[in-house]
């Protein structure tokens, strides 16, 4: 049985807040983030605008970086994206 885990509380080595920024503003930004973590650190973003959803998905497809989680919370939407060892 998985493990859920809470977006919103799980720990991170990171947080990004882009609420209020429309797409591609909070991905570009999550990805800038993650270039200066370590492989397997956690980082959450947190956006507002709902096409980070299929943005942040298919960014993780195509990247190689694990999508955690996704939960949306009051019309926040919060990512944990686990940077990978590649």
């Amino acid at each position: 049985m998985s493990e859920t885990i809470d977006c919103f509380t799980h720990p991170v080595a990171r947080e990004l807040d882009t609420r209020g920024l429309r797409c591609p503003l909070p991905l570009l930004k999550a990805k800038q983030a993650l270039r200066d973590m370590a492989a397997g650190q956690v980082l959450r973003v947190l956006a507002t605008d709902a096409g980070s959803v299929r943005d942040f998905q298919a960014y993780a497809q195509l990247s190689g970086q694990e999508l955690l989680a996704f939960a949306e919370l009051d019309a926040v939407y919060c990512y944990l994206l686990k940077k990978s060892v590649a």
